[in-house]
């Protein structure tokens, strides 16, 4: 056990080190989506509502609901390049290179690796989406008087609240266990993706049937956000027992 404790450390260290990139990437883009929404909140929904006594050109890429549009798509689709990157870079490289079982033969066990590895990248995921979640959520709510498109609508009503931060969550889930059964990162980056895109494409088939007992957003989406998050548990469980066969 003594040998263990300073390898714990070195181990998320060094998975920061490998994963820079990904790091970096997210952040930026945490970063532009983030300032994107506050433009729309501070520049372009003022100036439509001025606009709304005088006539103004538009144009795709200029107006408050083309923006937010365009961003809540993006933030839809954000968990499948999570799921993408977790399935090849983060899992599936490293068992189709070997580079998983030589860490294992250094006093860090399989269970160890997995845990580090989630752990490493659940923490900066969760951060950045919970905060784009916040900050779209503050921005819809304010500016709802300018823009066209309606609480039901997927775009508006994934990334308002924890249910982006689910889904990026199932999609970490996703590729972990997508890299651990095909053990190949290409291949885990296809399953793992097209997994996460089926659950965006029918995510309103596991939340419209709750339209009956249930109304209003919170309601709605909270019970969505419950459904994804007992998906990611599945996911999560059956990693961890993928990577328990295959190291027995």
């Amino acid at each position: 056990m003594t040998a263990l404790a300073p390898a714990r450390p070195a181990t998320r260290r060094a998975l920061l080190r490998l994963h820079r990139p990904a790091l970096l990437v997210w952040t930026a883009f945490v970063l532009l989506a983030a300032g994107e929404l506050l433009w729309v909140h501070y520049s372009a929904a003022p100036q439509e509502r001025t606009c709304a006594r005088h006539w103004c050109a538009y144009t795709t890429f200029a107006d408050a609901d083309s923006v937010m549009r365009l961003l809540g798509e993006a933030l839809c689709y954000a968990p499948c390049a999570v799921a993408a990157w977790a399935g090849a870079a983060l899992i599936g490289r490293e068992l189709e290179s070997g580079t998983a079982r030589l860490v294992w033969t250094q006093a860090v066990t399989p269970v160890h690796w997995l845990t580090a590895k989630l752990t490493a990248a659940a923490l900066p995921l969760l951060a950045g989406a919970s905060a784009l979640a916040l900050v779209f959520d503050s921005v819809w709510s304010a500016d709802q008087d300018v823009l066209a498109a309606h609480w039901t609508w997927d775009r508006v009503f994934v990334p308002r609240g924890p249910l982006l931060p689910a889904l990026v969550l199932f999609g970490l889930a996703a590729g972990a266990l997508a890299g651990l059964a095909l053990r190949r990162a290409l291949p885990a980056l296809a399953v793992a993706c097209a997994a996460c895109v089926a659950l965006r494409l029918y995510l309103r088939d596991l939340w419209q049937p709750l339209r009956g007992p249930l109304s209003g957003f919170w309601p709605l989406h909270l019970a969505a956000t419950g459904t994804v998050l007992a998906l990611t548990a599945a996911a999560t469980v059956a990693a961890y027992a993928v990577l328990r066969r295959r190291t027995a």
